[in-house]
């Protein structure tokens, strides 16, 4: 179980594989555990990095408020490439991993090769709607900090796989990390310039448009809807996952 010291914050991680590094980040209030079922297939071709975000699994869950934010959470990315050795990476994640990823190659498009934008929305260019967004996010922290860790046992499959060691880190995570300040992620979709898929499960209603967009916006990225399968793509239905994920690798000469 290697970790990485970010500042005194320990980042839990596990690397599989060899060759070109791919990172997969994982959705709010899940973990890294929620990519076991891609870490065979994907191994075959790369280095794939899997992790817990600040506040989830096995990382650390630090106390100040602070220590959780876009800004970390991307700066904790670029320091697992560097702890793995790697210049550069596929970047990709589900849902709140999606958002960060894309949130990375904002920062660092030099260091992004290609982007798997999974189960996602890629944040709001009206703040009306972003503050609706952040004020469910903030509901979601008060109920943690209120009622703590919930029963899990009708969330999406990838949450009901996680396994937290208190509900304070995700509260946290909710109000720094969860939370959107500004539309810069949605606004630099046209500028993308890296191969990218948009990938989103038939059933998974919310993400439906938002998929659309992203892959109208994000110049020549290629979109697969998942049949029968919800909010956790991967997971619902993996062999149809796995087939699309390596197939738009290879397509795309990354393999």
């Amino acid at each position: 179980m290697p970790t990485l010291d970010r500042d005194g914050v320990n980042i839990h991680y596990d690397i599989a594989g060899s060759g070109p590094a791919l990172i997969l980040t994982h959705g709010y209030s899940s973990t890294g555990q929620m990519w076991d079922g891609q870490i065979a297939p994907l191994a075959e071709h790369f280095t794939v990095i899997t992790w817990d975000m600040r506040g989830h699994g096995a990382s650390d869950y630090p106390a100040d408020p602070a220590q959780y934010s876009e800004e970390a959470t991307v700066a904790d990315m670029a320091a697992l490439l560097d702890a793995a050795g790697a210049k550069d990476a596929i970047v990709g994640g589900l849902s709140l991993g999606g958002y960060m990823s894309l949130a990375f190659h904002r920062a660092h498009p030099d260091r992004t090769r290609a982007l798997l934008i999974i189960d996602t929305g890629p944040g709001y260019k009206n703040d009306q709607a972003r503050d609706g967004w952040n004020a469910n996010a903030l509901k979601r922290a008060e109920r943690y900090e209120a009622e703590g860790l919930p029963d899990l046992s009708r969330a999406s499959a990838e949450v009901r796989l996680a396994r937290h060691r208190d509900a304070i880190g995700l509260a946290h995570a909710a109000r720094g990390m969860l939370t959107q300040r500004d539309a810069r992620v949605i606004e630099s979709l046209p500028g993308i310039k890296v191969p990218a898929v948009v990938i989103v499960g038939a059933n998974d209603a919310p993400f439906l448009a938002a998929s659309d967009y992203m892959a109208a916006k994000i110049p020549g990225a290629k979109k697969v809807v998942i049949p029968d399968a919800g909010h956790s793509a991967n997971i619902d239905q993996p062999a149809a996952f796995n087939a699309a994920l390596v197939g738009f690798l290879s397509d795309a000469g990354l393999t």
